[in-house]
């Protein structure tokens, strides 16, 4: 397993955790992170004076930028020290694995041989490196207390029409795990903005947040699937931090950790999909309203014995969670890269980074109304959120003297050339009085470097006298500098800088004429 950098999002999950009474191992386990990498993180926090009282104001954009800065793993190979002492084991550690050990016992046996290295990195050197695993039983597990958690999952239910044609319909089944009290969301595609969608018809078909969801391994919600530390989508995460619940995945190919939503998955495929005829995705999901509260709600569960939707208010509608007002604006996240130009795209849309950024990949987090860009977890640029094909673009972040012709300032530039001379003033404005005046800034630029080499006189001296003969050119302008230069006295072409004495005699009494003749 490489070394993966932690997201923002991420950290802030740990602690937002942390300050709501985690310890750090559940803390590292919900954000998807190592339990040494939350222990930095929150060592951190408590650091920069964050105080564990379950305000969760406190973790502002600053204080997780501040935070990341202070936590800088360095691990050149993309493991730690503990996995490199543990390749010098390997043979060893294989041995045992073959000889049917299990991973607690292996770490027993290292320790004692002086070897002492963290459980959990143990574990995955074990499985990737020697094969390490067995065979799980399927264990019946209690079931929680009532109103804590929701296992969710998505099942195929088949064909629907959808405007000319068909398209293949999914159902987002969400299962009560106490009562069983279920929600269905059907849906066309299985994106993280429509898994958000879902949860939130589901909170409402509910009437609150359950504390806990378990979800199966879904693309929208968990990123990288792991037994020990699944990575989670940045987007959905931050969904569950603004809702209050915490994200408790099952893993790979492992069902008996979502046994009542698997059982749930195929009674909807059964009982209401099958035999049916929908006219539109709206028809069907009205319908699935009405089968969860009057079918599935009161029928009489063979588990629990009890009607579901009775058993879900008596015992699990109070102890949720309450529901949001607002609607989730969901947010996008993307990983761009900062061209030469200084922007960067987001949504096929352009906004403008600090030119040093130049060729670095920033992490951006775009919602409906603002843009923000962060390096290494800190925040280095905000934007208001413009719509596809545009830019949003701060003429701070170019570099000095490019800001005026990246922004086409036409304005600012005709106040240089003014600067330089009334004609020279004159002459730029003309320039620029065209229908589409910047497409004539180079002409200007190349005037005011006609003004850097020969001096501001002359080129104001050569911008009257292309004024007069009405001719707007700014090669004009240069060429009656040259031949201005060229009629000039040899004395002053050869030592244009040689001032005459006072008493300096003229060139004329020094030829051999004059002296004849005297």
């Amino acid at each position: 397993m490489t070394f993966r950098e932690v997201t923002v999002v991420q950290v802030r999950e740990v602690l937002r955790r942390w300050l709501r009474g985690q310890g750090e191992r559940p803390a590292a386990a919900g954000a998807g992170v190592d339990r040494k990498t939350a222990r930095r993180y929150i060592a951190a926090a408590r650091e920069l004076g964050v105080v564990r009282n379950g305000d969760e104001s406190q973790l502002s954009d600053e204080v997780i930028g501040q935070v990341c800065e202070a936590v800088r793993p360095v691990r050149p190979d993309g493991h730690g020290t503990a996995w490199r002492t543990l390749a010098g084991e390997e043979k060893r550690i294989n041995d045992w694995v073959e000889a049917g050990l299990n991973v607690k016992k292996i770490h027993d046996l290292l320790a004692r041989q002086g070897v002492v290295v963290p459980y959990r990195t143990l574990a995955r050197f074990a499985v990737e490196r020697c094969g390490a695993g067995v065979k799980s039983l399927t264990v019946a597990v209690a079931d929680p207390e009532p109103g804590q958690e929701l296992q969710v999952d998505f099942g195929r239910m088949g064909l629907l029409p959808a405007g000319e044609r068909k398209k293949v319909c999914h159902a987002l089944v969400f299962t009560a795990c106490s009562s069983r009290h279920c929600f269905v969301w059907l849906t066309f595609s299985q994106t993280t903005e429509e898994v958000i969608n879902g949860f939130e018809a589901a909170w409402a078909f509910f009437g609150g947040i359950f504390p806990v969801v378990i979800p199966d391994n879904l693309s929208p919600v968990v990123t990288s699937a792991d037994a020990l530390s699944p990575r989670f989508n940045d987007t959905f995460i931050e969904y569950a931090q603004s809702r209050g619940f915490v994200i408790d995945p099952a893993r790979v190919r492992h069902p008996q950790d979502k046994p009542k939503v698997e059982r749930t998955v195929q009674y909807v495929r059964g009982s209401f999909w099958a035999g049916e005829q929908f006219l539109n995705i709206s028809d069907a999901q009205r319908r699935a309203v009405t089968w969860c509260n009057e079918a599935a709600g009161m029928r009489v569960h063979g588990t629990t014995q009890l009607r579901p939707a009775e058993a879900f208010r008596a015992t699990e509608a109070a102890l949720l969670l309450p529901l949001v007002a607002l609607p989730y604006d969901t947010p996008i996240w993307a990983d761009p890269v900062v061209h030469r130009d200084f922007h960067c795209e987001v949504a096929r849309s352009l906004y403008s980074v600090p030119y040093s950024l130049a060729g670095k990949r920033l992490r951006a987090r775009a919602d409906s109304k603002t843009v923000k860009f962060f390096l290494a977890g800190e925040l280095v640029k905000f934007h208001p959120r413009v719509g596809p094909g545009q830019r949003s673009t701060d003429p701070a972040d170019f570099p000095p003297g490019k800001e005026v012709y990246a922004m086409r300032d036409i304005d600012q530039l005709a106040k240089r050339a003014a600067a330089a001379g009334p004609a020279v003033g004159e002459y730029a404005a003309a320039l620029l009085g065209h229908p589409l005046p910047w497409t004539k800034m180079r002409q200007v630029y190349r005037l005011l470097g006609l003004v850097k080499k020969w001096g501001p006189e002359r080129v104001d001296a050569a911008c009257a006298k292309a004024l007069d003969a009405e001719a707007i050119d700014v090669g004009l302008v240069g060429r009656i500098i040259e031949r201005a230069k060229e009629n000039e006295p040899e004395q002053e072409r050869l030592f244009p800088n040689v001032v005459p004495g006072r008493f300096a005699r003229q060139a004329q009494e020094f030829s051999s004429n004059n002296r004849a003749v005297q």
